[in-house]
């Protein structure tokens, strides 16, 4: 049953979503757009990113087309956020969190334990902290225009089933490059490697980390379960994405392109807010039908809370004060 786990990943390098002859609109132009996502094919970023092709196709008339390219195929998450500002790629939709390498105050979004429920996830992405992330975001260059969910987190481990906080101590955890995962590990004990997401199968399967954390999807899509033996439901984090393009190449174009762009973000949004809304249920029933884990365990949080408590004060002292703001209110 271990080899069927996380069986789902068709390997794929793109799913190019455009087909026939490209129009033209009234002033002669016509755009293809290259969509690139870090997630394979049965991904969120993945699905987003089509609805959103579908509905700019659908809503010009098929003068602007899209092109996705799911799997890494184009490069690593930070790598095709780059791509974005200097204008050789699109649009990518990488995690809210990995924007922090643009700006620290994205950061904020991954806090531990930050919100309880994907209303409140979408009340503060929908509202004021939000915004402060959008402006933030092109100062920097970036134009954000849509948000979605990525997932709920979850622990996964080679060294033993975690029942407390006090069984994370000693285990090394991968972490992306970005500031408030790696002091959150830090906090519950763990040591860290940096690893990108396309390396982490092989670093788990090597042991170049012990465990990870992820949304039970994207741990059953890419067979996380092959090369992990323990499962712990924690909820850390509820994770966001971002439809992120250059705000100087959002500007290039004329009003009414503007107009369609913002739609089929819109669309974009509703795609991968209603993908993430059963599957945490369906994942975590599949990995426990087909036996994926030796344990899976749902430890008491509180004491992952407290353990983590300081990460908030030590995170939002370099914050801006709207992100400050919004945080201190939900919490």
């Amino acid at each position: 049953s271990l080899a069927a786990c996380g069986s789902t990943n068709g390997g794929s390098s793109a799913g190019n979503t455009s087909s026939g002859a490209t129009n033209t609109n009234s002033e002669g132009k016509s755009y293809t757009l290259k969509i690139a996502t870090t997630g394979n094919e049965d991904h969120q970023s993945t699905i987003a990113a089509r609805a959103f092709a579908e509905k700019v196709e659908e809503l010009s008339g098929g003068q602007i087309k899209g092109e996705v390219y799911p799997n890494s195929s184009l490069g690593s998450e930070q790598e095709m956020v780059e791509m974005v500002k200097t204008g050789s790629m699109d649009f990518t939709i990488p995690g809210v969190t990995a924007m922090s390498n643009v700006d620290g105050n994205f950061g904020a979004y991954g806090l531990p334990f930050l919100v309880d429920t994907y209303d409140e996830a979408h009340a503060l992405l929908d509202g004021d902290f939000g915004n402060a992330l959008k402006d933030i975001a092109q100062n920097n260059g970036y134009k954000i225009v849509a948000w979605g969910d990525l997932g709920t987190v979850q622990i996964t481990n080679n060294v033993r089933p975690i029942n407390s906080v006090e069984d994370m101590k000693g285990i090394n955890m991968r972490c992306t490059n970005e500031e408030v995962s790696l002091k959150t590990m830090d906090a519950l004990g763990c040591a860290t490697t940096t690893l990108a997401f396309s390396e982490l199968y092989l670093g788990l399967s090597q042991g170049v980390v012990d465990g990870q954390f992820n949304p039970i999807d994207a741990i059953y899509q890419n067979s996380f379960t092959e090369v992990q033996d323990y499962l712990a439901i924690v909820n850390m984090y509820t994770y966001g994405i971002a439809l992120v393009m250059s705000n100087d190449k959002f500007e290039s174009y004329d009003a009414e392109t503007q107009q369609i762009l913002m739609d089929g973000a819109a669309k974009a949004q509703e795609a991968a807010r209603a993908y993430c809304a059963n599957a945490e249920e369906e994942y975590l029933q599949k990995v426990k039908d087909e036996g994926c884990f030796l344990e899976i365990t749902t430890p008491d949080v509180e004491g992952f809370k407290t353990a983590t408590a300081g990460v908030y004060d030590d995170y939002l002292a370099t914050c801006d004060p709207r992100i400050v703001e919004a945080v201190n209110a939900i919490r």
